[in-house]
């Protein structure tokens, strides 16, 4: 079965209060059990501080770590959901609960045949 991501940019989120972010989560958190449920679910999560990331670049020749995000854009990930769903479809029926209980849009690509998934 294909895997799809389902991911957020954190511009997309928009300004709210922080009891709006409160009441999200546990709708959030529904619909990841929902699909765990389903056994859809791959994958969830939302990114912690974006400053707070580290990139590795060889592009060099040299391996080279540095502190913060490979690139300082105004655009970034916020967080995503990765499903095994039958077609696109489903795909958008996971995707479109996810918008309404977060209450911003999400995104949907569909990863390659080639994609692995490791199981436990």
């Amino acid at each position: 079965m294909p895997h799809y991501l389902i991911f957020f940019n954190q511009n997309w989120v928009g300004d709210h209060s922080e009891e709006w972010f409160m009441s999200r989560g546990p709708l959030a958190r529904a619909v990841v059990d929902e699909m765990r449920a389903a056994g859809v679910l791959v994958f969830a999560g939302g990114l912690e501080d974006f400053n707070e990331a580290f990139s590795a670049d060889a592009t060099s020749g040299t391996l080279q770590f540095r502190e913060g995000p490979y690139a300082r854009v105004p655009d970034y990930l916020g967080g995503m959901t990765i499903v095994e769903a039958a077609d696109d479809e489903a795909a958008r029926h996971w995707a479109g609960k996810l918008a309404v209980a977060c209450g911003w849009p999400q995104e949907v690509r569909r990863f390659g045949r080639d994609a692995e998934v490791a199981r436990p």
